[in-house]
C-alpha cells in the first residue's frame, strides 16, 4: 500500500485540486481515496490500469465533495469548466477511423503475422505465452513480430496513417 500510495498520490492529489481548486480539500479527498483503495482492494479486477481505477474514485470523491459544499455554489459557468475526461465526438471519430484503418491494414499480413500481432498487441500475451499457444519457439515468435511490425510499418504508410 506504501508503495501504491508513494507511486500515485500526487498524480491523485493534482488531479483532485484541478477538479476542485482547494488544496486543503483536495489534501483530504486523496487520503480518503487512498482509504478507499486500502477497504475495497480486493474488489479491483485488473480490468483496467492501478491508476485508472484511482482515478475513477479520485473523481467520484471530488464530485461528491463539489456536491456537498453548500458554502460555495457552483454556477454554470464553474461547472462547464471541469474537465470531462472523456474523448470528445470527434476524438472518437478519428479514433474509430483509425481502428479501422488498422484493421483493414492487419488483414494484408500473412495468416502467421497477424496472429503473432494479434496475440501481442490485442490479447496482451508475452512472446513466451505466445509460442506456447502457437507451438513454435519463442526465437521464431520474436521474428514472426520484426516481420511482422516492418510489413504494418510499410501499409500503415501507404494508408496515410503515422507511425506509433
Amino acid at each position: 500500500m506504501q508503495m501504491l500510495y508513494t507511486r500515485h498520490n500526487v498524480r491523485v492529489y493534482r488531479f483532485i485540486l484541478r477538479l476542485i481548486k482547494n488544496p486543503s480539500l483536495a489534501e483530504d479527498l486523496v487520503s480518503e481515496v487512498f482509504l478507499d483503495v486500502w477497504r475495497q482492494a480486493e474488489g479491483f479486477k485488473a480490468k483496467s490500469q492501478v491508476s485508472t481505477w484511482l482515478f475513477a474514485i479520485a473523481r467520484y470523491k471530488a464530485l461528491s465533495a463539489l456536491r456537498r459544499r453548500s458554502d460555495d455554489h457552483l454556477d454554470d459557468d464553474e461547472l462547464a469548466m471541469i474537465e470531462d475526461p472523456a474523448d470528445n465526438p470527434e476524438t472518437l471519430v478519428e479514433k474509430e477511423d483509425r481502428r479501422a484503418i488498422i484493421a483493414h491494414c492487419l488483414t494484408q499480413l500473412s495468416p502467421a503475422h497477424r496472429e503473432v500481432l494479434d496475440l501481442v498487441y490485442y490479447h496482451e500475451k508475452s512472446v513466451d505465452e505466445v509460442a506456447k499457444i502457437v507451438g513454435i519457439a519463442v526465437n521464431t515468435v520474436k521474428t514472426r513480430m520484426f516481420y511482422a511490425r516492418n510489413r504494418m510499418e510499410k501499409i500503415l504508410k501507404l494508408a496515410g496513417v503515422e507511425a506509433f
